[in-house]
């Protein structure tokens, strides 16, 4: 009985010690896993507080009326102006002029991304200046900085945009390096700021899609044929971003942009564009605004006729679901005066005279 007893012992104790080792072994477990979680959401914390940070030294507001979040929670097309201003490196002081100017459309049902430039040289209206102020597009940003372009591109095309994404030129070569290098597709040989680009694929690194976007002059379409290379070099870093293999120099690409970046997207914005539209950017199209070459005074400028305004504001009011609509503004309006006045769309003689006619008169002319 004794003995049972004992036995009855020695069981319970092998027991307890089996127990307390399971139990020491479950401990260490949870606790290297609190370790890890701990280290995991402390690295993401510092992470998403360093890339907020760094974004958030780029934001300057534009009096939007609503988030790009709402618009992206919500599935709704989405606009965003994107600028590209002719400065080295973004000393925020000096404004410069934009080069560059594409209405980049995320569409949701059509799971597309479109992309459309504008040609630097085209003459508009300066909506929000402090007098009538009629002239080559690319000076709205000189003259008042991303809002005035936003405020007179909308108008041009008549398309409510909110948004906008300023780059500097500059800063663009760090972005292509921060993502990997750019693939392109040379149109044809060229040799530029001493890089050379062989007609058809090449990958470019930061410097070569500088040059390879700044080219006008040797190009037979001009400044459109620039325009397209620009378009392909950012329809590839958007791709590049949006693939996963940038993410380990995820710190390093945020840096460098929100160095080389204003924008009115908030952080949140910005992560929820990213997180939920990302897919849309697999399907990338391409569109222009065209117009004819003249002369202002002695400046060469870009005349969209209103057949092709129309055209493209009716192509971007359907990528952002809106019904199309009759464009009536002081661009149609300089078209028409111009028309009656001898001025011909079909011509192909570049040195005819585009006269800007002030808003009080339809016969008293202005030029420049």
């Amino acid at each position: 009985m004794d003995n049972d007893n004992d036995q009855q012992i020695n069981r319970s104790t092998h027991h307890h010690h089996h127990h307390h080792r399971k139990h020491t072994v479950r401990k260490v477990i949870i606790w290297l896993l609190v370790a890890i979680v701990v280290a995991v959401t402390g690295y993401a914390a510092w992470f998403f507080f360093s890339a907020k940070s760094a974004l958030d030294s780029s934001y300057k507001s534009a009096g939007e009326t609503q988030s790009a979040k709402t618009i992206v929670d919500e599935k709704k097309p989405l606009s965003i102006l994107l600028l590209g201003a002719d400065t080295g490196a973004f000393g925020r002081d000096y404004q410069g002029r934009t080069d560059t100017m594409i209405i980049t459309t995320i569409n949701p049902k059509k799971k597309q991304t479109t992309l459309t430039s504008l040609a630097r040289d085209t003459m508009a209206e300066l909506v929000g200046a402090d007098k009538f102020n009629y002239q080559r597009l690319n000076a709205a940003y000189e003259v008042g900085g991303s809002k005035m372009a936003l405020r007179s591109i909308s108008t041009l095309v008549n398309v409510p945009l909110e948004y906008y994404v300023t780059i500097n030129m500059g800063g663009l070569s760090k972005i292509v390096e921060a993502v990997g290098g750019v693939d392109v597709d040379v149109p044809f040989t060229f040799t530029y700021e001493k890089k050379t680009f062989t007609k058809g694929k090449m990958h470019l690194n930061g410097e070569q899609a500088l040059a390879y976007s700044r080219m006008r002059y040797d190009d037979p379409q001009g400044d459109y044929g620039r325009q397209a290379r620009q378009r392909q070099v950012i329809t590839s870093a958007i791709k590049a971003a949006v693939s996963t293999r940038t993410l380990t120099n995820f710190q390093d690409v945020l840096k460098q942009v929100s160095k080389n970046m204003t924008t009115n997207l908030t952080f949140n914005d910005m992560v929820s564009i990213f997180k939920d539209y990302r897919g849309y950017a697999k399907t990338i199209k391409d569109d222009h605004l065209h117009g004819v070459n003249a002369m202002w005074g002695q400046a060469m400028i870009q005349i969209p006729s209103t057949t092709e305004l129309q055209r493209l504001s009716d192509n971007l009011r359907s990528e952002m679901g809106l019904s199309k609509e009759t464009l009536d503004n002081q661009e149609t309006r300089q078209n028409r005066l111009n028309v009656q006045n001898g001025f011909s769309f079909t011509s192909t003689d570049s040195k005819q005279q585009f006269h800007v006619y002030s808003p009080q008169s339809d016969t008293a002319e202005t030029t420049k």
